[in-house]
């Protein structure tokens, strides 16, 4: 069950981050801040968790009560560019920066989503809460804007190259996802450091 703060009454902004293990399209990170009200009220309704965990239609309901009703929040993308350039790890932990520095309200604290952040100096302390986004309602707000951004732009994306399936698999490597690459080739919004079919057996293995 979630929690609505690690610590009462403390500004914290909530971060999580979406489409790590994608073969193409950004990885996306948000983050959240939450009225100690606000907070409460989502933890009582009961229907805020892991993104993941929701249907895709309970997730767009969220994000427009999150964004309507949360006192700050941020989504920011990070190119697959630049996720070739600098690694997925270090570009996940990019876009939850980027994303707290374009809060319009400075929060006191910080809870990362996952066991791992790089902080910076211009940044509040923080903590790093392992399946944070089921045990925190910040940042469970923060991966359900995450996500959902991000499938917004991945189904923009797919009328765009329409081969992929990305309007369904929003970039992972599902069946689909690869009999496309197979077909038609990479993309533009393809992570070209990634591995994007499985090896094929040689035969001398």
């Amino acid at each position: 069950m979630l929690e609505p703060w690690l610590i009462p009454d403390r500004l914290e902004a909530g971060c999580d981050e979406a489409g790590r293990g994608c073969l193409a399209g950004p990885v996306t990170a948000a983050a959240v801040i939450l009225s100690p009200d606000f907070a409460q009220k989502l933890v009582q309704d009961g229907r805020l968790n892991d993104s993941k965990k929701m249907t895709a239609r309970l997730r767009g309901e969220l994000r427009k009560t999150i964004e309507a009703n949360a006192l700050s929040w941020a989504v920011t993308h990070v190119s697959p560019e630049e996720i070739d350039q600098i690694n997925i790890l270090n570009a996940s932990l990019a876009a939850m920066r980027r994303s707290v520095r374009k809060l319009h309200v400075e929060p006191e604290h910080l809870l990362i989503d996952g066991n791992r952040f790089v902080t910076s100096d211009d940044l509040p302390s923080f903590d790093c809460i392992i399946k944070g986004d089921g045990r925190y309602a910040s940042i469970a707000a923060a991966s359900v804007l995450a996500k959902t951004h991000r499938d917004e732009l991945m189904t923009a994306l797919h009328h765009e190259f329409p081969g992929y399936g990305w309007d369904r698999n929003a970039g992972y490597p599902t069946r689909q996802h690869r009999d496309g690459i197979v077909e038609h080739g990479l993309t533009i919004y393809h992570r070209q450091s990634f591995r994007q079919l499985p090896s094929q057996p040689s035969l001398f293995d």
